[in-house]
């Protein structure tokens, strides 16, 4: 599958073909058992990593459907995307909390500095135009005690893998799915795992690192970072 070219003056068009494509919900509940068991795998190192209280102020960039917020029920929640399919799915997914959604491209909406305890942004950076821009404006957001999750697909990785179930004929085996499902033809940036820790050190300083399903296979590499000094 090839993504529409990339509108730079339409983001939301983009995004939102993306969610047509890629629907979240089903990606959480209908997608194979090998890629659920390392989504939840990822959520379960995001949960752990953040380390939220409760009545914490909880950002997430890039928020998707919700599935990751929906982790927070005790905290005080803030969705931004600028993808109003995917808005809409959050909507429903958050349905009961205290979860406000916004849409919009982040450094756009005029949030106040230091108005958040938590920031995550998880599988979003490599779909941005800019995302060292993006992490800056993450560390402006973010209160100087709070800390950030941020997590990445390891493409390099995720690409052989692909290639040696393509060639094998292991790609039409039930238990591997819908190979292709995740959106990854819609991924402007490809980082190595020194290079995902080069781009987030320009803003944050890294304090753990953790990888879904294990670090014997580092399919979604897993972030804690604290903001550097402005």
């Amino acid at each position: 599958m090839t993504a529409p070219a990339f509108p730079v003056q339409n983001t939301e068009r983009w995004n939102d073909a993306f969610a047509q494509a890629h629907d979240i919900d089903e990606y959480y509940t209908r997608a194979s058992a090998l890629i659920r068991w390392i989504e939840r795998k990822r959520l379960v190192c995001i949960r752990s990593m953040i380390s939220a209280d409760p009545g914490d102020r909880i950002l997430e960039v890039g928020c998707g459907g919700g599935h990751v917020l929906r982790l927070f029920p005790e905290c005080r929640l803030t969705g931004v995307d600028v993808s109003g399919a995917m808005l809409r799915k959050a909507e429903a997914n958050l349905c009961g909390l205290s979860a406000t959604l916004l849409k919009g491209e982040l450094f756009k909406l005029g949030l106040p500095d230091a108005s958040f305890d938590r920031i995550i942004c998880s599988e979003v950076l490599e779909h941005v135009v800019d995302p060292a821009d993006l992490l800056r404006e993450m560390r402006r957001l973010l209160h100087p005690t709070g800390r950030a999750v941020l997590t990445f697909p390891n493409d390099h990785l995720v690409n052989r893998l692909k290639s040696v179930l393509r060639r094998t004929g292991l790609a039409a085996w039930p238990a591997f799915g819908r190979i292709s499902w995740g959106g990854d033809e819609y991924h402007l940036h490809v980082w190595t795992v020194n290079e995902m820790r080069n781009l987030l050190r320009e803003s944050f300083t890294l304090v753990a690192e953790r990888f879904a399903p294990g670090r014997f296979l580092p399919i979604r590499c897993c972030f804690t970072a604290v903001p550097n000094a402005r």
